[in-house]
């Protein structure tokens, strides 16, 4: 189970993701996201984490030289696109990152996701992986909303699309059933191992990974 603490704005917080034993840490770069990172700091926290987590950066909606630019400045090799970017900005993006391509699922379920795969494969290209987020009108995520688990399973084919990683309302006291319900390759939190907005706390994060570890390694 691929575990990410998203949201992450100093060193201490990426430190508490690295001793719970996550796999990635996202620095999100979005102006309006009370997680928001400025450039110059995720590049010390990158420095300071030592190879020990994969940092990733997270975009809303920024062209693809300031991708780029960010990413050298930081020292960046993935990227989660989780904004309105098109078909093609993902597929330049792939030539040179690991690209995980958000989506927001709601009652509709998952056509927009498949249409956008069907395209990407017809550029040459699909992401590294695929982030499943809840779907909220005004948002691009971070809201804690619960994607909606049922759909999300009956809709995304794991054995032809990118890995899933499950977003959207996670935390302790779920992430076990959302694993069981959906079967993830992968799960992505933020708030909900927060002590306050954008303060990660240390016990709520080893629970989480605890939990989502536990259940994966059971099924």
């Amino acid at each position: 189970m691929w575990i990410k603490i998203c949201g992450i704005r100093e060193i201490a917080s990426a430190q508490i993701a690295v001793q719970a034993g996550a796999d990635a840490i996202g620095l999100n770069f979005f102006e309006r996201s009370p997680r928001v990172v400025a450039p110059a700091i995720a590049a010390e926290i990158v420095t300071a984490l030592k190879g020990a987590v994969e940092p990733v950066g997270v975009f809303v909606n920024h062209s693809v030289a300031e991708v780029r630019e960010i990413c050298h400045q930081c020292g960046l090799r993935t990227v989660q696109l989780h904004g309105d970017e098109p078909p093609e900005q993902v597929a330049e993006l792939s030539a040179d990152f690991r690209v995980i391509r958000a989506f927001r699922a709601g009652p509709e379920g998952l056509g927009a996701l498949a249409r956008q795969l069907a395209t990407l494969r017809g550029l040459g290209t699909v992401p590294w992986a695929c982030l499943v987020d809840a779907q909220v009108e005004g948002s691009y995520g971070g809201t804690g909303q619960l994607a909606p688990w049922e759909i999300v399973r009956r809709d995304y084919v794991l054995a032809e699309w990118p890995p899933l990683i499950l977003a959207g309302g996670l935390r302790p006291e779920n992430v076990a059933e959302g694993v069981r319900v959906v079967n993830p390759w992968g799960v992505d939190v933020a708030g909900g191992v927060e002590a306050a907005v954008a303060c990660k706390d240390a016990t709520l994060v080893r629970k989480f990974v605890v939990n989502a570890r536990g259940i994966s390694e059971h099924r």
